[in-house]
């Protein structure tokens, strides 16, 4: 179960949040899948959990959108993870046309639990 936080210059148009917000559980959950964790290309609601925070006047970045990735770290998660991130940027920018972004993988020892 990938969290993906997305934070946005408020130059962004909504167009293309609205994009990243319809695209990103997806390429996210093909670029995290493992034995350990399979996708099954059929997201059901705590698969892939989303959320967007406009930069205030008092953040820094150079980059028009940050997209970090937290996903509980397996061995076979961890082994490719600079593949993963990289095929994740290429995925992302081709379905939604981004030139200024960056993704950040982060894969810490984690647990979880939803209800039904």
């Amino acid at each position: 179960m990938p969290i993906i936080e997305v934070s946005y210059a408020p130059s962004v148009s909504e167009t293309t949040l609205r994009e990243l917000s319809q695209q990103l559980p997806h390429l996210v959950s093909v670029a995290v899948e493992c034995p350990e964790e399979p996708y099954d290309w059929d997201l059901k609601p705590g698969d892939a959990e989303i959320r967007f925070r406009e930069r205030g006047p008092f953040d820094h970045g150079g980059l028009d959108i940050t997209i970090e990735v937290r996903s509980k770290y397996f061995p076979s998660r961890a082994d490719d993870r600079h593949e993963r991130v990289e095929r994740l940027h290429r995925d992302i920018e081709k379905a939604v046309g981004l030139t200024s972004f960056g993704v950040y993988l982060s894969l810490p020892v984690a647990a979880w639990e939803q209800s039904e």
